[in-house]
């Protein structure tokens, strides 16, 4: 059963195929660069394009629900269809969704992603902690039961989250240390990987300092990230995540490759990269989206020396 579970999967899909994750995100700009339209039909023919190019290169993809959402019901049914064509593949599909409520409504949530009686069943989905990590439980629960996984939202790279996630807590701990703390303790004894991810923002400004001296001395160049067991109360320590990272923000965002041992020190040998505009700007042409997929692996397998 432990190869079935979606951090097994992870595991095995980094290591066979790569670390790439895809990000389908057809938003009204990016398909007029396609000399595309902004309605369903242009929908409909970028994803099917993208799907096609990516789908022996990319071990994940990870479609922006909300790109989909504002069509209404037929993008919706365009997200279903690019789910099942692209896990039929063989891709891991991610679906960004950043989902966060409580109780009954967050079980409804659980059930439209990783139930797979839901035409929107996929392999994980993003959720927001921020309404409380425990209120991600009906979430956490489903994909156990379905060997399926969530990515919770710990370190983003955009500068409005810095005054949640930096905040202090009354132990001390900073918010996002907190959240990265619980998913190590949800992942805990997990072979080779647990199923509960982090998400961290690849333009977060980061070092990987070992002991508690130079988490001093670079205390004001890394936002007081760490990847070592932390000696001070600046640090955040990646090191015991036990599951996938999902790394956003890389390519047009301003990550670079380089970027991912920088910012996740260690940690880093779980990274899954993700690429939207840099690798779908290459269209409409498929055979360019496949070779900038695969060049963009090449470079995130040569810096995590893969």
């Amino acid at each position: 059963m432990v190869d079935k579970t979606f951090g097994a999967k992870a595991h095995n899909a980094l290591a066979k195929r790569g670390p790439l994750c895809v990000g389908i995100d057809p938003h009204a700009g990016l398909l007029r660069h396609w000399g595309l339209s902004d309605d369903v039909a242009s929908l409909e023919r970028f994803c099917r394009t993208m799907v096609e190019a990516i789908a022996e290169t990319a071990a994940f993809a990870k479609p922006q629900s909300a790109f989909f959402e504002r069509f209404g019901s037929k993008g919706i049914a365009v997200l279903e269809k690019v789910i099942s064509d692209l896990r039929s593949a063989g891709v891991l599909v991610i679906v960004d969704a950043k989902r966060g409520d409580i109780g009954s409504t967050m079980s409804a949530y659980a059930q439209a992603y990783l139930d797979p009686a839901s035409p929107l069943s996929c392999d994980a989905v993003t959720a927001s902690p921020f309404l409380g990590f425990g209120s991600l439980t009906p979430m956490f629960d489903l994909a156990e039961a379905h060997n399926r996984g969530v990515f919770v939202l710990a370190l983003t790279s955009n500068p409005e989250g810095a005054s949640v996630q930096r905040a202090r807590r009354s132990d001390g701990r900073t918010v996002a240390q907190s959240i990265v703390d619980d998913i190590a303790s949800l992942n805990e004894d997990a072979e080779p990987l647990g199923s509960i991810g982090a998400v961290i923002g690849a333009t977060v400004k980061g070092a990987c300092a070992e002991n508690s001296a130079s988490i001093t001395a670079v205390r004001e160049h890394t936002h007081g990230i760490t990847h070592a067991t932390p000696q001070s109360d600046s640090a955040h320590d990646l090191m015991k995540i036990n599951g996938p990272i999902l790394v956003p923000g890389m390519g047009a965002q301003g990550g670079k490759p380089a970027d991912l041992k920088r910012v996740l020190g260690r940690a880093a040998v779980a990274a899954i990269p993700s690429y939207s505009r840099e690798i779908a700007r290459q269209g409409p042409s498929p055979a360019a989206i496949k070779e900038a997929a695969q060049r963009t692996l090449d470079e995130c397998r040569t810096a995590l020396r893969r």
